[in-house]
């Protein structure tokens, strides 16, 4: 049995172009569809109604919105699936994104998580392509990875029963969190580039930035969480080695920036996108040293 579970909040407006793209679009159809429906001043509730009117598979789940963690922990109670789908209420899946998941998770017993590329969706701007490249991880061919995005996921049952709920201590991070205790349990993490999602990128630069600078906050907050973690940044200064890493992680994201910019579509936005690339890199570490701080302090 396949399930699908989205998780949503105060989004109504774009939920119903995931939902279109899995109910009626879709090659393979799911067996169940569970959206954890957490309100907001654009509750979706209309358009659940809109769809349960033509899908007998389509379940919703209300409660009070804490945070993403929190819903997704009341969804995986809620699903019934041996294999458990997840995307956002901002994507849209392509016509055979469920058959390929199917197919990967068959294809791959070991892999426990199972995700795939996330594309842009929302234009040709300047903006549009460097989301695109700096957001989401994107590897040419099927590879074994670290973690997947929240967004373009899926976990088979045995594996949600073994490492149980997600940290509702974590404000953004959570995906990552959750992805890294399935490894600690034995299970491999599979990227396949064929397994492909929309996604409604931040439509502004503000949102952009902010979006990264939370990532950086939850980046040191899920390290710290796990100290045999993998880690950017060195944990101390105590020996030259970890001198060594702090430095390459001070200049790291100009090397970023030029590998990211190389796949910008001309001259013009690469030179401009290189140097934007670099502000988001060091926006992004200013929010691991910012959180860094807040709990420094809060433990002192």
């Amino acid at each position: 049995m396949t399930s699908v579970l989205i998780c949503t909040w105060n989004r109504g407006d774009l939920i119903h172009a995931t939902l279109k793209s899995l109910i009626e679009d879709s090659i393979k159809k799911a067996d169940e569809i569970v959206v954890v429906n957490g309100g907001g001043e654009k509750d979706c509730s209309p358009t659940l109604s809109y769809w349960k009117d033509r899908c007998d598979y389509l379940r919703e789940v209300k409660t009070q919105n804490i945070n993403l963690a929190n819903s997704r922990n009341i969804g995986l109670k809620a699903v019934k699936g041996d294999l458990i789908l997840m995307t956002d209420d901002d994507a849209r899946v392509f016509p055979d994104w469920i058959e390929k998941m199917v197919k990967a998770h068959q294809g791959f017993p070991k892999a426990g998580v199972i995700g795939g590329e996330v594309v842009d969706a929302s234009g040709e701007s300047l903006l549009s392509h460097i989301a695109d490249i700096t957001t989401f991880p994107r590897y040419n061919k099927r590879t074994e990875v670290r973690h997947v995005p929240g967004v373009n996921c899926s976990f088979k049952r045995e594996v949600i029963d073994a490492i149980g709920e997600q940290d509702l201590q974590l404000f953004r991070g959570e995906d990552v969190d959750y992805t890294w205790k399935a490894q600690r349990a034995g299970w491999k993490v599979l990227y396949d580039p064929d397994i492909k999602v929309y996604h409604a990128h931040r439509p502004t630069w503000k949102g952009l930035f902010h979006q990264h600078h939370m990532y950086g906050r939850a980046y040191y907050r899920v390290r710290e969480k796990w100290k045999d973690m993998y880690c950017a940044y060195p944990r101390h200064l105590r020996t030259p080695r970890m001198w060594a890493k702090g430095l390459y992680y001070l200049a790291s994201p100009w090397l970023y920036a030029w590998q990211k910019a190389k796949k910008l579509p001309d001259l013009k936005e690469r030179l401009s996108g290189y140097f934007i690339i670099t502000a988001i890199s060091y926006y992004t570490m200013y929010g691991t040293f910012l959180q860094w701080r807040i709990d420094t302090r809060q433990q002192a």
